[in-house]
């Protein structure tokens, strides 16, 4: 049905009643000005259950084709709520088609927040957990860490005092959070600037060691 190269949109399901509205309106909206690169030329649209679907949370159950696009104003796509703040900004509406079950579900290992994920079909159809969706010149060092049992965590959001960043990778330890930051990113100052294996498996160890995401939950 798909190809492998085909665009796949993950985005965030916040909450039930947008979940019939995919099921059964087939559509499903994004703010224009937050909408992702691959947003007009998608051929798969994948939902992000987050916490207020309870045991079904944290995890891609379903996808749809996207048939269609079209830019609108959200009180021409909600009628009901035309005293909302954002009433008279413009959404992308993309049009879908039925919805169709992944199975296994891919689940994110540990609870994380997620805005948008552009990925490709062969990508989401082999991932075993929401890292695997991801893309980017750390997928060598990403792999290699998955396999030595370091439950490695992708475009993961850190906070400090100085401000938020962006990690391409991130390992939870005992004693800490070992940051990889690839490129021209801002980082922390004690984020690893180097895709070496070797140098992540001495910091890692300096904070005590991988946590498993059941032991850090």
């Amino acid at each position: 049905m798909f190809h492998a190269a085909d665009r796949v949109l993950v985005g965030v399901m916040p909450n039930p009643a947008d979940f019939q509205i995919a099921r059964n309106a087939g559509w499903y909206r994004i703010p224009a000005k937050h909408a992702p690169p691959s947003t007009t030329d998608a051929t798969v649209l994948a939902f992000y259950f987050t916490a207020a679907f309870k045991e079904t949370r944290w995890a891609i159950h379903w996808y749809a084709e996207v048939r269609g696009h079209e830019l609108v104003r959200r009180r021409d796509l909600l009628p009901r709520q035309p005293d909302h703040p954002r009433a008279d900004a413009p959404y992308y509406k993309l049009q879908l088609g039925p919805l169709i079950r992944r199975e296994p579900a891919i689940p994110s290992l540990r609870w994380r927040r997620l805005t948008f994920i552009e990925t490709t079909w062969d990508r989401f159809n082999a991932a075993e957990e929401i890292n695997d969706l991801y893309t980017s010149g750390a997928d060598g060092l990403y792999v290699t860490l998955k396999e030595c049992g370091f439950f490695p965590e992708r475009e993961y959001l850190i906070r400090e005092a100085e401000g938020e960043y962006t990690a391409d990778l991130a390992i939870h330890c005992r004693e800490g959070v070992v940051a990889v930051v690839l490129g021209e990113r801002p980082a922390p100052a004690a984020a690893l600037r180097q895709a070496d294996p070797a140098a992540v498996r001495d910091a890692v160890a300096q904070l005590g060691g991988p946590v498993a995401p059941q032991e850090h939950e």
